[in-house]
């Protein structure tokens, strides 16, 4: 009994952290990080080629961010609880629809689900969600959240390669079905509510304020409706200086590996490389969601795009002759810059923007963001088939990290009546 009474002392917003850290750990960890380990047996079994494949991992990024939009604008209307668990309940169809798939069609069509799914119970309704419940410690909440991400890249691999190994690629796609239906559903309907008047309670636990709800500053009655962001000088600065480092950090990152095979160094180092950056990441959403608690928003954006451009540069440095410490060197400083990229973008689309109509306008940056997380890879491929190396694109990943980083700087809450609070 004493238990159950201290767990009902704990203010419901942190189980609202926890419940959306799982979201995210299954949502990315399920349909990213555990892509590339289907590659070699879908491409044993089915004699697909390996760029066939690995198109499919672009179809969930770019499905992904152009459903966003709408999840956003369904979130400010109806609520995430609405929404959240029919994305669970798509993104685990489509890993189903895959399990028996003997068509390549399939596959695409497959993770358009996954795509469609994830963006229903990912990053956009949970920092919706999250930044409703927290505002002294917004920024902190929003870390902890997205190092969920992190933490799916922790989780899942060996999860998937134990059924890969018993059950073959097919059971390893079921399973992950079953997992995003049993994990995710259950706890969504039972834990999330969009804002805490939905249980009579307010931001961070306090008290309810005398003054009415509305005329609060940072209430979620406050904020710029969408069309009104979108001419707004910050919003561009904001979705483009974040599309700039997601094209450079992501065509580095998804590029390091074969890369280094290139150069002569074992898949196990190569697969090391990729753990840190994934250990870096988690650990840099906590860190810069602390820091957005601390500092100025624009500066800690900042910080995070030089780590990024600094990761890159080393990266460009790495010979055959290098020794592992290089690479332990970039993997943790682009891990660490790539953590930032979450925590970030939601605050300063919250700061900027206001609440009530922060699902839209986040969902649209979100498109863009998806747009050049899924461009970067595939042109850094591309380059490297048309020069032999990819030297060049690791100059221009490096160059567009950099050029980010006054874009950001340059940010500034717009003016008008719809503006939140300065």
């Amino acid at each position: 009994m004493s238990l159950f009474s201290s767990l009902r002392r704990v203010f419901y917003g942190h189980w609202i952290v926890a419940v959306t850290f799982l979201c995210l750990t299954v949502a990315m960890g399920c349909g990213s990080f555990v892509y590339s380990l289907f590659v070699q047996p879908l491409q044993e079994s089915m004699s697909w080629s390996r760029g066939q494949i690995m198109a499919g991992y672009t179809v969930f990024f770019v499905t992904m961010g152009l459903v966003s939009p709408l999840v956003g604008r369904i979130v400010d209307r109806q609520g995430a609880r609405r929404v959240m668990p029919l994305g669970a309940l798509i993104m685990g169809l489509g890993f189903a629809l895959v399990s028996v798939m003997q068509e390549l069609y399939v596959l695409y069509l497959g993770y358009v689900l996954v795509g469609i799914g994830a963006a229903g119970f990912a990053s956009v309704p949970c920092s919706a969600v999250v930044s409703n419940w927290f505002k002294k410690s917004r920024g902190t909440a929003i870390g902890l959240m997205s190092s969920g991400i992190g933490a799916g890249g922790v989780i899942m691999p060996p999860v998937v390669e134990h059924f890969l190994g018993t059950s073959g690629w097919r059971g390893a796609y079921f399973a992950l079905a079953v997992i995003v239906w049993v994990s995710v559903i259950p706890l969504v309907l039972l834990v999330i509510r969009t804002k805490p008047s939905d249980l009579g309670l307010c931001p961070d636990g306090v008290a309810q304020p005398p003054a009415a709800a509305s005329g609060v500053r940072g209430s979620s009655n406050e904020g710029m409706p969408l069309r009104a962001a979108v001419v707004t000088a910050a919003f561009w600065l904001i979705a483009m200086s974040f599309v700039l480092s997601a094209f450079g950090r992501m065509g580095a990152l998804q590029s390091q590996g074969p890369n280094l095979i290139d150069l002569g160094f074992p898949a196990a180092t190569a697969a090391l490389g990729l753990s840190i950056i994934g250990f870096g990441s988690g650990v840099g959403k906590f860190i810069f969601g602390w820091l957005c608690d601390r500092m100025s928003l624009k500066a800690a954006g900042a910080i995070g795009m030089v780590l990024q451009s600094a990761g890159v540069v080393v990266l460009l440095t790495v010979t055959s002759r290098s020794p592992d410490i290089a690479i332990w060197t970039y993997s943790l400083l682009l891990g660490l810059g790539a953590g930032s990229w979450l925590p970030i973008v939601s605050m300063l689309t919250s700061s900027s923007f206001g609440l009530r109509h922060y699902g839209s306008i986040y969902g649209l940056i979100s498109l863009m963001l998806n747009i050049g997380t899924a461009a970067g890879p595939l042109v850094a491929g591309l380059m490297f088939d048309a020069l032999g190396s990819y030297r060049a694109a690791f100059i221009i990943c490096a160059a567009l990290c950099a050029a980010a980083v006054p874009m950001v700087l340059l940010v500034r809450r717009p003016a008008g009546p719809h503006a939140p609070a300065g």
